[in-house]
């Protein structure tokens, strides 16, 4: 299901690029960190037509991945934004193309890309979910809960998000943080749909630990080898009932072709950031659409621009099972767009407006601002 209707080309004036500090409403960690402020990259696209928002979802430290906000920050400067605004106008098809010729940062593509796709649509009075595809109006919302103090902390958490209406749980584990955390939440929640994501923290000698998770009927299990082990992941789905599910070794639609060759996984986490923009992650959808596979999208603890990117890439008919458009709420008390992603009856709207179908809130956007820089043409 390839992009049906192309946007037209921009002509680009500039960039300007803002770190951003925005406090979380509560630590979130995860078998790699914690963080207690996100610290995100926004990327305004300056065109003759008008402008165009985009998130870079890299992290303050390379701990999810090699991805890093200075990195990013750097790269994007010296070397991605230069190279389109050589091209002077192009569509946003063709950014891809632009920056092929530098290795890696796909975070930092992907986040320029959507920017210009962003200014392309608006211009054409179109939106996001109509250019991807989008076949549903609203998506259901899980979320994704962080490694809490004891399992009886995670019970309490789980049980605020399923008061709120939350239709997926997904709990983060770490070796010594698995099975007893999963049982408290099971043995207090019955049947709800859950998940556990372990962020690249087992190897294959832990499979009898994670083989343990077999007796809780999760949706999947997430990510539990390290990115680069396809193999293992091939040879650990074999030993578990549970479905393996692959979430930082997909970074781009080949990765996703080898890991279903293989057998590594048999559910796919789509996150756009981590395989280079929407449009390669379009593609990975539809390679898994035609497979049979179910996917997922996804989060990155993203602010309202890449949350309302990721409601529409989610409402795509391959997106079967709930992913992480959560509401903004979820992890700020103050987002950056005027209106915000809420949650109403488990689920998360899908924009409908031009573009992304928000807007920013200026002040919001200069207060959260600790770093500021722009190149034009």
């Amino acid at each position: 299901m390839p992009i049906a209707r192309p946007a037209a080309s921009v002509a680009l004036e500039g960039f300007e690029l803002r770190v951003l500090h925005l406090p979380l409403v509560a630590p979130f960690t995860t078998s790699f960190g914690t963080e207690t402020v996100r610290e995100v990259i926004l990327v305004r696209a300056l065109t003759g037509d008008g402008d165009g928002w985009g998130e870079i979802v890299t992290q303050a430290d390379p701990l999810y991945s090699s991805e890093y906000t200075q990195g990013a920050w750097d790269v994007a400067l010296r070397f991605l934004v230069p190279a389109l605004l050589d091209r002077g106008s192009l569509a946003p098809e063709e950014v891809a193309g632009a920056l092929e010729p530098f290795k890696g940062h796909r975070m930092a593509k992907a986040g320029l890309e959507l920017a210009v796709l962003d200014a392309a649509l608006r211009a054409e009075g179109r939106s996001f979910g109509e250019y991807v595809g989008a076949v549903r109006d609203r998506v259901p919302s899980g979320v994704s809960v962080g490694i809490q103090r004891d399992p009886a902390a995670l019970v309490d958490t789980v049980r605020g998000y399923l008061d709120e209406g939350y239709v997926r749980i997904k709990i983060k584990i770490k070796p010594g943080r698995d099975v007893a955390d999963t049982a408290a939440v099971r043995d207090a929640f019955g049947t709800i749909p859950l998940q556990v994501d372990a962020n690249s923290a087992y190897t294959l000698a832990d499979a009898d630990t994670l083989a343990e998770l077999d007796r809780f009927d999760l949706l999947l299990i997430e990510q539990p080898l390290q990115e680069d082990d396809l193999v293992d992941h091939a040879t650990l789905a074999r030993r578990l009932r549970t479905p393996v599910c692959l979430d930082e070794s997909v970074v781009s639609d080949k990765a996703a072709a080898d890991a279903l060759a293989l057998g590594s996984a048999s559910v796919i986490n789509i996150k756009a950031g981590r395989v280079g923009g929407y449009l390669e992650a379009v593609r990975i959808h539809d390679r898994c659409l035609a497979a049979g596979v179910p996917v997922w999208c996804g989060g990155m603890l993203e602010t309202g621009i890449g949350r309302a990117a990721n409601a529409a890439l989610a409402a795509l008919p391959g997106f079967t099972l709930p992913g992480d458009v959560s509401a903004s709420s979820r992890f700020y008390t103050r987002d950056i767009v005027t209106e915000p992603a809420v949650l109403d009856d488990g689920h998360v709207r899908v924009p409908t407006g031009h573009g992304l179908g928000v807007e920013i809130d200026p002040v919001a956007l200069d207060d959260f601002t600790v770093v500021r820089e722009t190149l034009t043409r």
